[in-house]
């Protein structure tokens, strides 16, 4: 396993992030996807014996027992002191006006909640999952600074917002001394490149750890065009994200299998060694609901591409609709 620092940090997580949005019960209206507790722990323990020591969850995947699942693995498999635990906040977890968002009541309550759910102390890296409209971010900023000076958490981290946002963000920080971000979770992947425009160049500037979601387009990425999945059968954000331009995305799909078939590898070496090699990208965050999943995405570390590969499978991309910022 490789190591690096997470932005401009003194804390080393591992090139790859072990996404836990796959665990959990399922819930009404939520991913039929998920994987129970068993099939969840020998992911989890696989992922640390391949010395992965950087996982990602979030208090809204399964109602909350994603974070249950999570933390009591790491709890029997895992030294807490070596793991780097990343939760979120944001998204609705209880009816009501007050139930989801970025205010100063929402982030007091669900950090203690994400606490008890993952059973520790604190979280290493503590994430706002979307941009509130809705609550200034002053109040936002003040909260998350409060919470990380309270020892809840050890650093905080954005997602899935536009550049512009992540800039105020940053600057409302700067200006009151508060906590600044350390890392961006934006949306990044060979068919979906869009955040190459603002969002990468402003984190290469700023310092920020760049730790993309979906590196795999749900797995579109690595499968034959024709092949489908429990997943992609019934997960409708996978769906809404991917399916509207299917078409243009077919030929990036097609380069990265003629790659890995010259090279003998799997494809997700392919995929994965292309977002490695961006100089701000610190960890793809890979979900898996199989242990050679893991495996695989481990493997793509020992993967370099060069640049003609690199043009190869670029080349075809086109604009595409913005999909995670809200």
């Amino acid at each position: 396993m490789d190591y690096m620092k997470l932005g401009n940090t003194g804390m080393d997580v591992s090139r790859i992030c072990l996404g836990c949005m796959s665990f959990g019960e399922v819930q009404p209206g939520g991913h039929q996807w998920v994987l129970d507790e068993e099939q969840s722990r020998l992911i989890i323990k696989k992922a640390l014996e391949l010395g992965i020591n950087f996982f990602d969850t979030a208090n809204v995947y399964s109602g909350g027992t994603s974070e249950e699942i999570t933390g009591r693995a790491l709890r029997d498999y895992a030294n807490r002191d070596e793991i780097v635990l990343a939760t979120k906040v944001w998204g609705r977890m209880h009816p009501g006006p007050n139930g989801g968002g970025l205010s100063r009541k929402a982030i007091m309550s669900e950090i203690d909640k994400s606490l008890k759910r993952l059973g520790t102390d604190y979280v290493d890296l503590y994430i706002i999952h979307r941009w509130d409209y809705n609550t200034p971010i002053e109040e936002t900023m003040e909260a998350l600074h409060d919470v990380v000076k309270a020892g809840k958490a050890i650093y905080i981290g954005a997602s899935a917002m536009y550049a512009w946002q992540f800039q105020k963000a940053l600057y409302t920080a700067e200006k009151h001394g508060w906590t600044r971000f350390v890392s961006m979770q934006n949306h990044l992947n060979l068919i979906y490149r869009e955040e190459e425009r603002e969002m990468m160049p402003l984190c290469k500037d700023q310092k920020i750890a760049v730790t993309p979601y979906s590196p795999l387009a749900s797995g579109r990425l690595i499968r034959d065009w024709s092949e489908t999945t429990h997943r992609s059968e019934t997960d409708q954000i996978q769906k809404s994200k991917y399916d509207a331009t299917a078409d243009v995305d077919r030929l990036v799909v097609e380069r990265v299998a003629s790659i890995a078939e010259k090279r003998g590898v799997p494809r997700i070496h392919i995929a994965l060694a292309w977002l490695l090699q961006k100089e701000s990208v610190a960890a793809p965050i890979i979900g898996a609901t199989k242990i050679g999943q893991v495996e695989d995405a481990v493997g793509a570390l020992s993967v370099k591409l060069t640049p003609e590969e690199i043009a190869f499978l670029e080349e075809p991309y086109v604009p595409h609709p913005v999909v995670g910022a809200q």
